[in-house]
């Protein structure tokens, strides 16, 4: 283990592509209703803010890929032993907005580095962040995933410190809820925007591993809350949403009644301050979330 060779490793640069079906097909997948996100003759038709997080695993493609191929070479990191992906549990995902996401869709680069490694005693936690870049050289989404690899901890390595952000949940009753149905083919619909996991296909593969059979990415539900958010926080307005931040607890299987508790927290300096909570009957699904918006009166300068 050598950390100096791993913090700061820049993977060779990603070519991805996406076009309007694409950002239809994931609005789709992770419940967005509005004209403005599913048809694309909408005069005000425009990415679902959420929408990179799919880029990575769906590169250049518009066939299906092989997800065993596309993640051979992810954790093949310099300093780090041989990762066994089988032990890598996807842990908290953010990501943020600096520029709108182009809703006719293009060609753009992923370019990764590994921001962190820490020691998480019964594992190990990595950060990468992956900035998606346009062909002008501008950066427009700044995605960071952090990944708990089971039993590789205790290397006297260095904890992960408390996030920048760190939003507590009021003591009191959200201020919207949102509650949805996940349908019986909702990973099946979702896996099309590029995450081809057999997991949350084939339900032989889960229940193999100890779990009730196939379930939801984890992504998916993720994009669940941010539609939820943009939809009673900013009535759909995607040019307000600056970023989201959530730790995965929890899968959603399909039939899974999902529930979205929302607290606005505070209001100042242009940005409005979001704390949810995802959950599953008394089981929360999505832990530490927090999601950042524009005030309305700062999108409107």
């Amino acid at each position: 283990m050598d950390l100096s060779k791993a913090v700061g490793f820049k993977s060779p640069d990603q070519k991805v592509s996406y076009n309007r079906r694409d950002l239809i097909l994931y609005a789709l997948a992770v419940g967005a209703t509005d004209h403005k996100f599913t048809y694309e003759l909408d005069n005000g038709f425009c990415a679902f803010p959420t929408y990179p997080l799919v880029l990575p695993l769906k590169g250049n493609y518009q066939d299906v890929n092989s997800y065993a191929d596309q993640m051979k070479n992810t954790f093949n990191i310099p300093g780090l032993p041989k990762i066994d992906l089988s032990r890598l549990v996807h842990g908290d995902q953010t990501i943020e907005v600096l520029a709108p996401v182009p809703a006719n869709g293009g060609e753009f680069t992923l370019k990764n580095t590994m921001i962190g490694v820490y020691d998480a005693g019964k594992g190990m936690i990595t950060e990468n962040e992956t900035l998606m870049v346009d062909a002008h050289g501008k950066t427009l989404v700044r995605m960071v995933s952090a990944a708990f690899v089971i039993g590789a901890g205790n290397f006297n390595g260095p904890k992960r410190p408390k996030p920048a952000r760190d939003v507590k949940v009021p003591a009191r009753a959200p201020d919207f809820v949102e509650v949805v149905t996940i349908s019986p083919d909702q990973a099946l619909l979702y896996r099309l925007s590029g995450d081809y996991n057999p997991l949350h296909a084939d339900p032989r593969i889960g229940k193999k591993l100890g779990m009730n059979g196939a379930f939801l990415h984890g992504l998916c539900t993720f994009g669940f809350s941010a539609t939820a958010i943009l939809k009673h926080v900013a009535k759909n307005d995607a040019a307000r949403f600056k970023s989201i931040t959530g730790k995965f607890a929890s899968p959603v299987y399909p039939g899974d009644v999902l529930t979205t508790n929302i607290w606005k927290v505070s209001e100042q300096n242009g940005e409005v301050v979001i704390a949810y909570v995802a959950s599953v009957g008394t089981k929360i699904v999505i832990a530490g979330g927090v999601c950042v918006l524009s005030s309305e009166t700062a999108a409107k300068l």
